[in-house]
């Protein structure tokens, strides 16, 4: 069994391009079927950081190839398949 709070500790990882994309900073639920159907990671920082960061970007479930001990490796050629939240 997994725990949301055991998700958000884990380091989401693009296998495409071996990109970090940051730890989840939430989750989508279809209440009606009570199934997890999207994991959300921060947008990337603006300029340095300094001026916020761009909107959060959606992680459907079916781009998720392995939730392994330390990381969750995800399959997205690029952000623009990639929801936005």
């Amino acid at each position: 069994m997994l725990k949301t709070s055991d998700l958000k500790m884990k380091e989401v990882i693009n296998v495409i391009d071996g990109k970090r994309l940051g730890n989840i900073t939430d989750i989508e639920i279809d209440v009606e079927t009570g199934r997890l159907t999207a994991i959300v990671v921060p947008g990337v920082g603006k300029f340095l950081g300094l001026f916020g960061r761009n909107e959060d970007v959606v992680i459907p479930w079916d781009k998720i190839n392995k939730i392994g001990m330390d990381v969750i490796l995800v399959e997205a050629g690029s952000f623009g398949e990639l929801k936005h939240g």
